[in-house]
């Protein structure tokens, strides 16, 4: 039963409600709620202009109506007065196809149908910058191999224990924090969920860390590449799938290659089928492709792919199989929307599975250093605009995805791509001036 939002703040002690959605840029918008108002709010929503955001809709549309889904409801750990609570799109009375949300529970009642339970866990990077951010905010976090440097975790201590408190607070099960490949860069991970539970986990993490590094005076930032030079922030899901009832893992096979079964084969196949169109919503910046096609970093290597291949327990392709029943895509980085990155694996996965496709050979060479020798395996789009036509091209997962979630974003990503085009950047006056 979904929980009484009204009788729920009354016995938390919340006076105000976050009603939030996403939109296809992956913006957070809120509308803010008192208690006493929960309860209209809770049938009729809260009403935003959605051409305001980064939806595909005119100011002649009517209202979008934020609708609360009660089961999502979070109160913030670090202010109790308040609680988050992720919203289903609706205008008219009827679900908005474009909206990210939508998109995704579309696609987890598409895999219920044929007897799936798809559960992810991510692992989302991030760097902590000086208020104005334009640099890493610890000056003495200067290593060349600065992964894992304890004494460069424990000076952001105050900031990443108090968010893995929040974490244990609400239920999350956390177990690992690090400093990661890049100065000034961390990682936090959480223990796996169904896919809809993780998408929204996904979401509120965004906002609290946002929110607890402004309070201690800094900037957090899920940018793939802010700096040159440095490993940029991507966003590993690791997925499996089980049955309906959530105790058997359809994924796992002791017997198998990897302890991957054949409907998991299936299914990681879908993601390599896929892999150069679903980089449009994995990698949803121009940004994105300074991480995907980076050179080597000042640490000796970008852990990003550039190339569709998979592997077992190796870090240096697209897919890895680090134990059975499960793999883990590296592909998505920090930019990618919690909700269209959960929906397009979903989508890639499930036609995988219903075509049967077969995921190709694996390799298991240092593709950093021995990748030249593989001679079929596509690779990855160069920029956006590369991403956004193998999208366009991918029919099938296009239509996966829903026909008017996909046209808007095409239609909002090309006008994005465009912008940028007509930029002037510092680089062509530094190599055209003179010619």
């Amino acid at each position: 039963m979904a929980k009484d939002l009204a009788k729920w703040a009354k016995e938390h002690g919340v006076k105000y409600f976050m009603i939030s959605y996403t939109d296809l840029f992956g913006g957070q918008r809120a509308k803010l709620v008192p208690t006493q108002a929960i309860g209209d709010m809770s049938v009729e929503g809260a009403g935003f202009a959605g051409f305001a955001t980064w939806l595909d809709l005119t100011p002649a549309h009517p209202d979008l109506m934020a609708v609360p889904d009660p089961d999502s409801a979070i109160q913030l750990p670090w202010k109790k007065e308040v609680a988050w609570v992720a919203a289903r799109a609706t205008m008219e009375e009827k679900l908005v196809d474009q909206a990210p949300r939508n998109v995704l529970e579309r696609l987890i009642a598409e895999a219920a149908k044929d007897g799936l339970r798809v559960r992810t866990g991510v692992e989302p990077e991030f760097f902590i910058l000086n208020a104005e951010g334009s640099g890493v905010s610890d000056i003495y976090d200067t290593a060349e191999k600065p992964c894992y440097d304890q004494q460069a975790v424990m000076r952001r201590y105050d900031v990443i224990s108090e968010i893995c408190d929040y974490m244990l607070e609400l239920g999350w099960e956390p177990y690992q924090n690090d400093h990661e490949d890049a100065t000034g860069q961390f990682e936090m991970n959480w223990k796996y969920d169904d896919v809809l539970q993780t998408a929204d986990k996904h979401s509120f993490f965004k906002f609290m860390v946002k929110s607890v590094a402004e309070k201690h005076g800094f900037r957090a930032t899920f940018m793939p590449k802010p700096f040159k030079g440095l490993t940029g922030s991507g966003c590993h899901a690791h997925i499996s799938v089980w049955s309906i009832d959530g105790k058997t893992n359809a994924f796992a096979d002791n017997k198998a290659e990897l302890g991957l079964s054949d409907r998991g084969r299936n299914f990681l196949g879908g993601i390599m089928k896929h892999a150069s169109a679903l980089a449009a919503i994995t990698n949803p910046t121009v940004n994105s492709y300074k991480r995907i096609n980076a050179p080597r970093t000042t640490s000796g290597a970008t852990w990003a792919p550039n190339t569709v291949t998979w592997t077992g327990n190796n870090r240096t392709h697209m897919v890895r199989v680090p134990g059975p029943g499960r793999f883990e895509l590296r592909l998505p980085d920090g930019a990618a929307n919690p909700y269209l990155m959960q929906a397009v694996i979903l989508a890639a996965g499930l036609d995988g599975v219903r075509t049967r496709a077969d995921p190709g050979k694996r390799h298991d060479i240092d593709m950093y250093q021995f990748g030249h020798t593989v001679k079929n395996a596509p690779k990855l789009p160069l920029n956006l605009l590369d991403a956004l036509r193998e999208y366009d091209r991918d029919k099938v997962l296009k239509a996966m995805m829903g026909e008017a979630f996909s046209a808007a974003y095409l239609k909002l990503k090309h006008q994005e791509w465009n912008s940028y085009c007509a930029h002037f950047s510092r680089w062509e006056t530094e190599n055209t001036l003179d010619i």
